[in-house]
Parts: C-alpha cells; sequence; structure tokens
C-alpha cells in the first residue's frame, strides 16, 4: 500500500477503517521509528497519512515551530483524519499551543489527539474544549513492542474504539477495586507534571480547564528524570494555585528515574503524598502511566 502524505485526504466515505495522521509537533525523531510505527498501523487495517514535517530535524526540534505548527493545523483542517499521533514528546509544544487553529466542525468529529509527556500540552488544550483525546505511547513503541505486548493489545482496541475506549479496566490494576469504581466514569485531567508546571498561569492551565468544567475532574500526573525537590516545588506551585482543592481524586502514574534526595528528608512518594494530604478524594498509586515500556492508554477529558 502505497502511504499518502498529509495533502492526499482519505474521504470518509471511501473507507471505513480509522484514518491516522502522524505529525511531529514537538521534537525530532527518527524516520526508522515512524516508518516501522506505520507498518505496523497499517497491519491493523488503518489508513496511515504523514505530516509534510514529521521527519524535520531543527536542532532538539522536529522542524522549526512554523513547520511543526503548519503540520498541526493541517491535521485539525483535514475532516478525514480521526486520529492525531503525535510521533514522540520531547519539547516543543509550548512555543506553538496558542496559535493552534482548532476545527470549525462539531466538536464530536474533532480528531482523538495520542500521546503524551509533552503532548500533554496538547492534551489540554483538548480538555479545555471539553473534547476527549488519548494520554498514551507513540511511534517508538508502536514500532518495537513485541506483538504479544499487552500494553500495545490496548493501544490497538484504544485506537479501534477511540473516544469510546473505557479506562481502568488494566488487569495492572486489579486489587483496586474499590478506588477504580470511584475514579470510573469521572472527568481525567494532566499528564507529565513538568508540562502542567509549565502551562500554569497561562489559559491552558489546569485550573482554567476546571473553570470550564461543571464537575471535579480526577489529576493524572507522571514524570521522568526530574530531581526530587524539582518534584516537590512544581506540586507545592499546583498546591499554592488552589488546584488540590478543586479535585475528585489523584492518579499517580510512573515517575521514571526520579530517584529520592536524602537532603529532602523524605521519599519522592512522601513528598507526592504530602502534597495532596488533608483531601477527601481517593488516589491511585503506582499506576501504570507514564515513561515506562507498558505505558497503557488513558482517556482524557469527555465531551
Amino acid at each position: 500500500m502505497r502511504r499518502k502524505q498529509y495533502h492526499e485526504a482519505y474521504p470518509h466515505n471511501e473507507i471505513s477503517m480509522k484514518h491516522i495522521r502522524i505529525i511531529s509537533p514537538s521534537g525530532a525523531i527518527e524516520k526508522n521509528y515512524i516508518e516501522r510505527a506505520c507498518a505496523r498501523l497499517e497491519s491493523w487495517g488503518m489508513q496511515v497519512s504523514v505530516g509534510k514535517h514529521a521527519y524535520g530535524v531543527c536542532g532538539r526540534f522536529a522542524g522549526t515551530a512554523e513547520e511543526r505548527l503548519e503540520d498541526l493545523n493541517a491535521a485539525f483542517a483535514d475532516a478525514s483524519v480521526d486520529v492525531i499521533l503525535c510521533s514522540r514528546g520531547g519539547y516543543g509544544l509550548q512555543q506553538i499551543v496558542d496559535k493552534i487553529v482548532l476545527p470549525t466542525r462539531p466538536k464530536s468529529a474533532w480528531p482523538l489527539v495520542v500521546g503524551f509527556s509533552d503532548i500533554t500540552a496538547l492534551h489540554a488544550v483538548m480538555s479545555l474544549h471539553s473534547v476527549p483525546s488519548l494520554h498514551a505511547s507513540m511511534c517508538k513503541a508502536l514500532a518495537t513492542l513485541d506483538d504479544e505486548s499487552p500494553v500495545l493489545g490496548m493501544m490497538r482496541e484504544a485506537l479501534e474504539k477511540g473516544k469510546s475506549f473505557q479506562n481502568f479496566n488494566s488487569s495492572r490494576l486489579d486489587g483496586y477495586e474499590t478506588i477504580k469504581e470511584q475514579l470510573r466514569g469521572r472527568r481525567v485531567i494532566g499528564g507529565n507534571l513538568s508540562v502542567l508546571y509549565g502551562l500554569q498561569g497561562t489559559p491552558y492551565s489546569l485550573n482554567a480547564i476546571i473553570d470550564k468544567m461543571d464537575e471535579l475532574p480526577v489529576l493524572l500526573i507522571e514524570d521522568v528524570s526530574e530531581r526530587h525537590y524539582h518534584i516537590d516545588r512544581m506540586l507545592n506551585n499546583l498546591r499554592l494555585s488552589g488546584l488540590m482543592a478543586r479535585l475528585s481524586g489523584v492518579i499517580v502514574g510512573q515517575f521514571t528515574d526520579c530517584g529520592d534526595d536524602a537532603l529532602m528528608g523524605c521519599t519522592v512518594r512522601d513528598s507526592i503524598n504530602q502534597a495532596f494530604a488533608g483531601y477527601d478524594y481517593p488516589v491511585l498509586w503506582n499506576a501504570p502511566y507514564g515513561h515506562v515500556d507498558d505505558n497503557e492508554p488513558i482517556i482524557l477529558s469527555t465531551l
């Protein structure tokens, strides 16, 4: 199958399978990962197109800010696109997040944004507009995980079901039935803690999102390679903004390579626990979301 480029649209009445557009709105990625991810997605019966600048390299970025924005806006504008799969995280979305041109068609017809890490900024945009998005692995995982990987199976299910994908069905959450039932059905917002911290004081902050909601959400947090005191600072920033009192639950994902600092006098887990202490809502610990091979998909927000 010849893989179409971004400007060759797939009309909805031409195909019945999902049309996935791969773009690189943040960091540069090896071309091999995108190509192998495309092959896997096509083996699942999905149509795949690749953004014009998805293979770009401009320092640490996948092209200039203008090029990355062009691909993102083109994906949103194309009514045939069902899923916008971000190729990787890294850094770069905050350079362009305020310049995104969102679709004018009904929100139920907006594409499902997929990714995590730096893509948290794009999830924030979707949550601000009450449009579901998928916090999930990206091209490297699609390219490298074994066919028998449970996460890969969940990823396929999430892409096929789209916005109807159900959260908290993972076997890795067995034993947390009470907390799962307390969280099930509630809107989830958040993602990478460092990115959420970077959005504080902007129109895309967690508090700005909650201002537009008619119910208190569940906050998902995860991070990678952050110093203990950085994590403590970021959590206290959220606490001082009044955020913690505006939640109905917390999902603590993986804090990968975030070691304890003896000079802090406590563990990273203690710092996280202290930030949410005193609030009467459930906290789900060690959830399977974040910078790990078995990063499971979870739907954020809802219509």
